[in-house]
């Protein structure tokens, strides 16, 4: 009787999952069809179209950068293509996308480029899951890649914001000639899990899992699933830039395509930036430390104000009173703007509000202006994948001091004495002295 119920159930559940199976296949089926005859729908069919996949591309941060100038790249050497944006700045006009993009980095493209705008972007935030983030996430990236493959097919597509799950889809289901990424920073590291392991409480590692021998476990299950998910949808890529040797080794140990990946720097405009006037540095009565980075919670600037609190012990009252730490910045929207409002609310509990100053969304100009003014420079953030604000400031002159992992340690810094040209630090003790004795 027992016997016949389990048997029942299997052939049952066995049925319903070749249904399930065959019905996906039949959708998928469709889906081909559809984008196909799309395809063939779309106009100037001459004129090549690069798609690029970008949805916070008025955000201002760095991956910003290089994707405007990437764009301007591309225009100048190859104008026959069409340059189409897939974004999510629905609130957004072209003109102005464009606009802040000279504004904030001095970048003007040769030629029109147009925008597909992305209404299913709150998919791939990260608000929308409290739990299994990364894959929520990944999969939201299909389905919005899904409503920018559906409204236009390019033959040439590009991610430059790491949604690595949209590379199959649009290989596979959308038929592109060529599928290419710049990865900025891998969704999945060897350090995540190794924090993980070691029960390291962080920003994607809840106190409550890390406190748990358990839910330790289980999300080192989860991760590594995700990993083999993630090098899987690597994998459909023909193309791979990354931004630094970190990102490099990192994405070659997960996707393992050696020979398809490529090392390409990020741009940092330092000519401009090398001219700048070192006189104004000495006759400011402030003694000024600017970190220059999106308020993202990853950048950590609760590690910069703690290192603020550690400098303030070291300090007598009249130098301490000269010290100013600035904040410089883009929001990419509420989240963003809420925790700007959290780092103010940390500094009058630290006591720091007369010292600390934020300058959130500023012009290239303004940004230039306080590195004219600025001594020292900060960069919080653990493995960073590069750290183009990094360069900026020391090709303002700034004395820099940055976080001892990532892209900051493997290519920027050098601490050899004689080729010194900047300071590392894992936590805000030593940052904490590193400030108290180069001020």
């Amino acid at each position: 009787m027992i016997l016949s119920l389990i048997y029942s159930l299997i052939v049952t559940g066995s049925s319903v999952t070749v249904i399930l199976i065959a019905v996906f296949l039949v959708f998928l089926k469709v889906l081909k069809i559809i984008v196909k005859r799309k395809k063939c729908q779309q106009s100037d069919k001459k004129r090549p179209i690069v798609g690029l996949f970008h949805p916070y591309c008025n955000a201002g941060g760095g991956g910003e950068r290089v994707l405007w100038c990437a764009i301007k790249a591309m225009q100048t050497s190859h104008p026959e293509s069409r340059y189409v944006v897939y974004t999510g700045d629905i609130e957004v006009s072209p003109d102005e996308i464009l606009r802040q993009a000279s504004k904030r980095f001095n970048v003007s493209l040769p030629e029109p480029v147009e925008f597909v705008y992305l209404r299913r972007r709150r998919w791939i935030e990260a608000n929308m899951y409290p739990y299994f983030t990364l894959l929520g996430q990944s999969i939201g990236s299909i389905y919005l890649g899904l409503e920018a493959l559906l409204a236009v097919v390019p033959d040439i597509f590009i991610d430059t914001t790491g949604h690595a799950f949209t590379l199959p889809l649009f290989r596979y289901l959308g038929g592109c000639e060529h599928v290419g990424c710049y990865v900025h920073y891998p969704t999945i590291t060897s350090e995540m899990l190794r924090r993980v392991s070691s029960r390291v409480s962080a920003h994607n590692n809840r106190p409550a899992v890390a406190r748990s021998p358990f839910l330790t476990a289980g999300k080192l299950l989860y991760y590594r699933l995700f990993a083999q998910l993630y090098s899987m949808a690597g994998g459909a890529a023909h193309i791979v830039m990354v931004n630094s040797s970190w990102t490099e080794d990192h994405l070659n140990r997960l996707w393992n395509i050696p020979l398809l990946t490529h090392r390409i720097y990020p741009p940092c405009d330092v000519d401009d930036l090398k001219a700048l006037s070192l006189e104004r540095k000495s006759k400011s009565p402030y003694i000024r430390i600017v970190s220059v980075g999106q308020f993202r919670p990853e950048k950590d600037h609760p590690l910069q104000l703690r290192t603020m609190y550690q400098l303030r012990q070291m300090m007598s009252d009249d130098i301490w009173n000269r010290i100013k730490l600035v904040f410089v910045g883009s929001c990419r929207g509420y989240e963003d703007e809420k925790r700007v409002s959290d780092m103010k609310d940390l500094c009058r509990h630290l006591s720091l509000e007369e010292n600390v100053e934020f300058k959130v969304n500023v012009s290239y100009e303004e940004l230039k202006e306080e590195l004219t003014e600025g001594i020292i420079g900060l960069h919080a953030m653990w493995n960073e994948h590069f750290g183009i604000g990094i360069v900026e400031c020391m090709a303002a002159g700034l004395i820099m001091v940055a976080h001892r992992s990532g892209g900051p340690e493997a290519d920027i810094i050098v601490e050899n004495e004689g080729s010194r040209n900047g300071f590392l630090a894992a936590d805000e003790v030593v940052c904490g002295q590193i400030f108290y004795k180069r001020i």
